[in-house]
C-alpha cells in the first residue's frame, strides 16, 4: 500500500506543479497587456479618440443638408476687414471650410492678401504663423469635429487652446459657421471669384475720376468700394470723411457723399444684380435706395465694366494715393507734379502735369490750346496728349524705373508717340512711392 500511495502522491505533486507552471505561463502572457494598455491608452485618448468620435458622430447625428453655405459679418471692423465663412456640405458632412475676409477698400480677399506677403502678422505681430496658415488650421479643426459649437474659448475675444498652432481669435469663424449652417444652403453666385477694378477714362466736370473696386467670393460680390481720385491724388471718400467735400453744407444734401456711396454699395451687395435698379432720370438718380440722393448710375456702369474686364492679380505696391512735386518752377514757368493711385497693389491711375504761378493745371492749359507745343511738335501732338501717353506707359510697365533715356534732358525712345522729355515724370513717380501713401 505504501508504494501505490507514494506513486499517487508523486503524481499529485506533478499535476500541481504542471498546473502551477501553466498558470505562471498564462500570467506571463497576460502581464504585457496591462503595460501596453498603460502606454497606448493615453495617446489614443488624447489624440485619436476625439478625432474618431467627432468625425463619425455627425454622419449619424448632424445630417447637414448638402450644398454651399455662406455667412459674413454685418460691418467692417476697425482693422478694415469684414470676416466671412463659406462651407461646402456633401453627404451630410462639412467637406470644405473657407474662413476669409474682405477689405473696406475691396481688392484682394484676406487670404490672398496675406499669402502675397502684405498682412505680415509674423513680422509685425510676432505671431507663430501667418494669418492664412492659422485660418487653415481652424478650418481643419471644424472638418474634424463637424460641429462649430464643439470649441471652447479661454477669453471673451475668442482665443482657444483647443487648436494646436493657432493664436488668433477664432470665435468669429465658428460663430459665422453656425450662422451659415442655420441659414441653410445659398448656393454659388454667377461671378468668378477674385478682385476687380474699373476707373473712368477722364476727370469729370467736378474734377473727380470715379472708380470701383470689387471683391467676389463664392461667386458673389462680397465687397464694393466706390470712390474717385482728383488731379492732386486725393481719394474722394477720404477727402469727404476729412470734411473737405461738404455736400451737406454747400449742397444741402441729406448726408455726405461717402455715407450715401456706402448705401449704394450695400444695396448692390444685397441684390447681387446690376439690373435690379431703376433710375428716375437721365442723370442716374434713383428712388430705389433709401437715403440716397446722389446719381448712382456711374457706380453701376463701372461695376459692369470691371466685371467684364475680369479679375486682376494683386500687385507689389501698398494701396493708396501718392503725390510728388518739384520744389521750384522750371525755366518755362511750370512746376511738374505727379499723382498716382494704387488699388490691389497695382498702379491704376497716373496723372502727369504741372502748375504755373497763376495756378493753372498744365494738362488742362494745354488741352485748351494755350500751351502751343503742337506747333513745333514733329509728332503733331500737344503736351497733354503726350503726357497721357506717358502715363499709359507707366500703367503698362507698373515700374517707374523701367525706362531708358537717350539724352541727359530726359528724351526716350521707349514710348511711341512721345517726343518731349519725360524724365521728371518718372523721377517724381519714384519720389511719390518713396514718400508713401498720402494721409
Amino acid at each position: 500500500m505504501k508504494k501505490p500511495m507514494r506513486l499517487a502522491l508523486v503524481a499529485l505533486a506533478v499535476l500541481v506543479a504542471t498546473l502551477a507552471v501553466g498558470c505562471a505561463k498564462e500570467e506571463a502572457k497576460a502581464t504585457p497587456a496591462p503595460v501596453a494598455k498603460t502606454v497606448e491608452a493615453p495617446v489614443a485618448k488624447t489624440v485619436e479618440a476625439p478625432v474618431a468620435k467627432n468625425v463619425t458622430t455627425p454622419a449619424t447625428n448632424k445630417g447637414y443638408k448638402d450644398g454651399i453655405y455662406f455667412a459674413a459679418d454685418e460691418a467692417f471692423a476697425d482693422s478694415g476687414w469684414k470676416e466671412n465663412v463659406t462651407l461646402t456640405v456633401a453627404g451630410g458632412l462639412i467637406t470644405k471650410a473657407d474662413w476669409n475676409g474682405v477689405n473696406v477698400s475691396a481688392g484682394a480677399d484676406k487670404k490672398t492678401y496675406d499669402k502675397a506677403g502684405k498682412y505680415n502678422m509674423v513680422k509685425f505681430g510676432k505671431a507663430q504663423a501667418e494669418w492664412s496658415v492659422q485660418a487653415e488650421r481652424a478650418e481643419d479643426y471644424l472638418l474634424a469635429t463637424q460641429d462649430p459649437a464643439a470649441i471652447t474659448y479661454k477669453d471673451a475675444e475668442g482665443h482657444t487652446d483647443a487648436i494646436a498652432g493657432v493664436s488668433v481669435h477664432v470665435g468669429g469663424f465658428f460663430s459665422l459657421a453656425q450662422k451659415a449652417l442655420a441659414a441653410g444652403p445659398v448656393g454659388r453666385g454667377s461671378y468668378a471669384d477674385g478682385s476687380y477694378f474699373a476707373i473712368d477714362n477722364e476727370f469729370g466736370s467736378s474734377g473727380w475720376k470715379e472708380y470701383v473696386s470689387l471683391t467676389v467670393l463664392n461667386g458673389r460680390i462680397a465687397a464694393i468700394n466706390w470712390s474717385g481720385v482728383n488731379r492732386a491724388g486725393d481719394d474722394k471718400k477720404a477727402f469727404d470723411k476729412a470734411g473737405n467735400y461738404n455736400m451737406v453744407k454747400f449742397g444741402k444734401a441729406q448726408d455726405e457723399w461717402s455715407v450715401q456711396a456706402s448705401r449704394v454699395e450695400n444695396h448692390l451687395v444685397d441684390a447681387q444684380d446690376l439690373k435690379a435698379i431703376k433710375y428716375s432720370d437721365a442723370e442716374g438718380h434713383t428712388d430705389d435706395i433709401a437715403g440716397v440722393s446722389i446719381h448712382v448710375s456711374s457706380m453701376y456702369d463701372l461695376v459692369e465694366k470691371a466685371l467684364a474686364a475680369g479679375p486682376t492679380k494683386i500687385g507689389p505696391y501698398t494701396d493708396g494715393t501718392y503725390y510728388a512735386s518739384l520744389d521750384s518752377f522750371d525755366s518755362n514757368g511750370w512746376k511738374s507734379f505727379v499723382s498716382l493711385y494704387v488699388s490691389n497693389g497695382n498702379i491704376v491711375n497716373a496723372y502727369y502735369s504741372g502748375v504755373n504761378a497763376a495756378g493753372d493745371d498744365k494738362q488742362v492749359f494745354a488741352s485748351e490750346g494755350k500751351y502751343g507745343m503742337i506747333k513745333g511738335s514733329k509728332l503733331g501732338k500737344e503736351w497733354n496728349e503726350q503726357a497721357k501717353t506717358t502715363e499709359a506707359y507707366l500703367l503698362k510697365t507698373q515700374d517707374p524705373k523701367k525706362i531708358k533715356f537717350t539724352s541727359a534732358d530726359g528724351l526716350t525712345d521707349d514710348i511711341a508717340g512721345v517726343s518731349m522729355h519725360v524724365s521728371d515724370f518718372f523721377t517724381l513717380a519714384q519720389n511719390a512711392f518713396a514718400a508713401g501713401p498720402k494721409k
